[in-house]
């Protein structure tokens, strides 16, 4: 497993922005890391609730301290994601697949937040299924992709 993927699945609680009110795949990650054993925290800002599960607005709202965030948000609001992270001095974030941009990730990179990006994080979290084989072919197909 990719060392910064590891590194992020250590932390046991997550946060996950980027869940909506309805079925999305912000959603699933949010159900995928909570089968897998994480503490996780849904944050959406128009949302109190989430599939029964309380729901934070910001990430400054959650009453715990996360040790990683998933953004499943535009590449123009994972901008304001990292600049949160950085504030609360989150170390860890992985931007999904669509969520990431070059300044968001330099702009983490730059403040020592451990970034992973252009990677599914349901390739790692003990993937089963179709991510399985999405994490295998990536590892065999996928070399040095960049983002526009």
């Amino acid at each position: 497993m990719d060392v910064a993927a590891a590194q992020f699945l250590s932390n046991k609680r997550i946060a996950v922005v980027g869940v909506s009110r309805s079925r999305g795949f912000g959603n699933s990650v949010m159900r995928t890391l909570e089968d897998r054993g994480f503490q996780v925290y849904p944050v959406n800002a128009n949302a109190d609730t989430i599939d029964g599960h309380a729901c934070y607005r910001s990430l400054a709202m959650i009453p715990e301290s996360v040790g990683a965030v998933v953004a499943v948000v535009p590449p123009r609001q994972t901008i304001s994601v990292v600049d949160d992270c950085i504030r609360l001095g989150i170390r860890h974030l992985w931007m999904q697949q669509g969520s990431e941009s070059k300044e968001a990730i330099m702009r983490a990179e730059n403040s020592g937040i451990a970034v992973v990006h252009h990677a599914c994080i349901l390739m790692y979290a003990q993937p089963t299924g179709i991510h399985k084989l999405h994490r295998w072919l990536h590892g065999k197909f996928v070399s040095g992709t960049s983002i526009d």
